[in-house]
């Protein structure tokens, strides 16, 4: 646990000599704390806080006759928060008019979102209301699809 909280403080220096960006600061923290903090478990590091979002994941699996026929698409994607996360940032660089279309598309649909006015931690909280989402859907030929958050 003292490595971790030395990594943590060497971070801070580095951030308060003006060796680092804030933004540096911030992704080295989150990997000191899901490197160090997970445990190794067949390969893999399990998350340090049970229930953190990381990954949004997205599968299909073929239903059993398919499989038996060889006839069938078996989909896997795993997309990284951090991927979403660098996703909203970037809109920052959207020209105002695309922006404003787009801010008026959305209040049109019913969405009351500007994304100038998102702070960090509102973008935390976001990707944090994700860890809940869980869609599962069984198609009429017997596909499995599911959405969700790991």
């Amino acid at each position: 646990m003292t490595d971790k909280n030395d990594n943590k403080r060497r971070i801070l220096d580095m951030l308060a000599q003006n060796k680092i960006s804030v933004d540096d600061a911030y992704r080295l923290l989150s990997a000191v704390d899901s490197t160090e903090g997970g445990r190794e478990s067949g390969g893999r590091a399990e998350p340090a806080v049970k229930g953190k979002a990381k990954y949004l994941r997205v599968t299909v699996v073929p239903d059993p006759e398919s499989e038996r026929t060889g006839n069938y698409d078996r989909v896997n994607v795993r997309v990284p928060m951090s991927l979403i996360r660098a996703g909203i940032k970037l809109t920052t660089l959207i020209p105002s008019e695309a922006r404003d279309k787009v801010n008026l598309a959305l209040h049109e649909k019913g969405i009351n979102i500007d994304e100038r006015n998102l702070k960090p931690e509102e973008i935390e909280e976001l990707i944090g209301a994700l860890g809940d989402l869980e869609v599962d859907v069984v198609s009429k030929t017997g596909e499995k699809v599911k959405v969700f958050v790991e």
